[in-house]
């Protein structure tokens, strides 16, 4: 019995580029399908959510995330240019957000097309790898997605015919996710149960065995 699970998962998050490459290969290796639900960040749903966070969020996020891409033997570095754009005079996030909305479109363009995972995984490995400055001019994205089994012309052609069906889509994701029960990202729900974070990949593989998965082929 092929077992699914749901996935929470954005384009700004390091974390869900580690988590990543280990669900990628559990779909690979095993009968189990993930059901890619892209939604934008919290920076922009949600953006005052940073507004009232401890100072030490941030520096403890700073540390750890360098840290988490060592221990996962990732290549990592912050993207340049960040999927949203910050204000630096004033540390807000403007409305106007072309980079992330154009990545969370795609995604759900290539959910629909049957490479969601696989896409996830190619991008999200060019941006944060850190080996690709300006990952969001000439071929970068082309060729990524050409990697997952994809041509980027044809999504974002797509997109331009009916974007805000895309943003439906997103939005309605992002309304799953909470009804789920958890608000961050990477969040994979299996079982009617949430597992909030890259680390809990481990977790989320036991209780799919515990559930009958099983190896493929």
């Amino acid at each position: 019995m092929t077992l699914t699970y749901d996935l929470y998962w954005s384009f700004r998050s390091p974390y869900s580029y580690f988590v990543t490459p280990r669900l990628w290969e559990l779909e690979r290796d095993y009968d189990v399908t993930c059901n890619v639900r892209v939604v934008h960040p919290l920076a922009v749903r949600q953006p005052e959510f940073f507004d009232n966070n401890d100072p030490l969020w941030q520096v403890y996020f700073a540390f750890d995330v360098f840290r988490t891409a060592e221990y996962l033997g990732l290549p990592f570095a912050w993207p340049r240019p960040d999927p949203v754009l910050r204000d630096p005079a004033t540390g807000k996030y403007p409305k106007d957000q072309p980079h992330i909305h154009r990545l969370s479109r795609l995604g759900v363009a290539a959910t629909e097309a049957g490479r969601g995972l696989a896409f996830l995984k190619e991008v999200s490995s060019l941006i944060w790898s850190g080996k690709t400055e300006n990952w969001h001019e000439g071929d970068h994205l082309a060729r990524a997605a050409d990697r997952a089994g994809l041509d980027l012309a044809v999504l974002d052609a797509a997109i331009a015919a009916d974007p805000a069906r895309y943003e439906a889509i997103i939005a309605e994701s992002q309304t799953a996710q909470r009804a789920a029960g958890h608000y961050g990202v990477p969040l994979m729900v299996f079982d009617a149960a949430p597992f909030f974070g890259q680390d809990r990949f481990d977790q989320l593989k036991w209780r799919m065995e515990q559930k009958g998965l099983t190896r493929r082929g």
